[in-house]
């Protein structure tokens, strides 16, 4: 299934790192929510006068996301965030 976001936000895959202290995993419910995530789709934004406005990311970039915000959603099993791109914190770029 494809999805386009509207406006100007961004569906996010959030990437999670497994979490291990010494021999002992982190269970679930005891981990922070993951703070990272790969852009999977962008919506398409506008100015005042209609003029399409590029993104400052783009499909593939590997981006920060706040630990509270945007909107979960569960795409074909998986769990996938659309937020806002001015509530993403940054690229990071390797």
């Amino acid at each position: 299934m494809k999805v386009r976001p509207l406006g100007d936000r961004v569906l996010v895959e959030p990437v999670e790192e497994e979490q291990k202290v010494g021999d002992i995993y982190i269970p679930d419910a005891a981990k922070e929510k993951p703070i990272k995530g790969k852009v999977l789709a962008v919506g398409k934004k506008y100015d005042k006068d209609h003029k399409e406005l590029p993104f400052d990311v783009k499909v593939g970039d590997a981006v920060l996301l706040p630990k509270y915000g945007g909107t979960e959603v569960k795409i074909e099993g998986k769990k996938l965030q659309l937020i806002r791109e001015e509530d993403l914190l940054g690229v990071i770029e390797k």
